[in-house]
């Protein structure tokens, strides 16, 4: 069963299919529009705004902090109980070197605040501090889908590999419409989770 959407669509693959194509062409409009001068890089908010754009035409939840647990395989994310207070944290982490920038993208993966479309928004996020802080992004189309979703799984334990991974794929493109667009297009979606329910302390 496909996730409640505004697309009245009940197939999950349909589902994924039409998310893909409606958000890439959000993402573009975001490119062309100049919508990112306007966020403060490294702040939740604009991780929210970004995901807003990107999902508002598919999902009531768009831009809005999950309201239930997920889980990824055998990793859970950040728990209801403590997900605002890690976003507060993640929020002040510093953002002035390539190893600060990549740490707390890691930590926002772990936060996962969204009930889907994490892994696209939270890609776009981090190029906006790469270019705010170092003037670089990456070029996804560098870095080897199956090597950077085992990168992210192993993260929250060693995080070295997913360092290594992105510092390779930089590039100063910065305004270039095609790499920033690999990363949309390259579908290193870490999407499709299982909720769960805990007992709440």
């Amino acid at each position: 069963m496909a996730i409640e959407n505004k697309l009245g669509i009940t197939d999950s693959s349909e589902l994924a299919r039409e998310e893909e194509r409606i958000s890439k062409k959000k993402a573009l409009q975001m490119f062309e529009k100049g919508f990112f001068d306007k966020l403060h890089a490294g702040t939740f908010q604009a991780l929210s705004e970004i995901h807003r754009y990107l999902f508002e035409d598919i999902y009531e939840f768009a831009g809005q902090i999950r309201d239930v647990n997920i889980a990824k395989g055998n990793f859970r994310f950040a728990p209801l109980m403590y997900l605002e207070v890690s976003l507060d944290h993640i929020e002040k982490m510093p953002q002035s070197t390539v190893d600060e920038i990549i740490e707390k993208y890691v930590e926002m993966n772990i936060a996962h605040p969204f009930r889907e479309g994490n892994g696209r928004s939270t890609r776009i996020w981090l190029d906006l501090i790469l270019k705010k802080e170092l003037n670089m992004v990456v070029d996804w189309s560098l870095v080897n889908k199956d090597d950077y979703l085992l990168a992210m799984e192993r993260s929250p334990i060693k995080d070295i590999e997913i360092k290594v991974l992105l510092k390779e794929a930089l590039t100063d493109k910065i305004n270039d419409r095609e790499v920033y667009m690999k990363g949309i297009d390259h579908s290193y979606y870490y999407e499709g989770y299982t909720v769960y329910q805990t007992k709440e302390l």
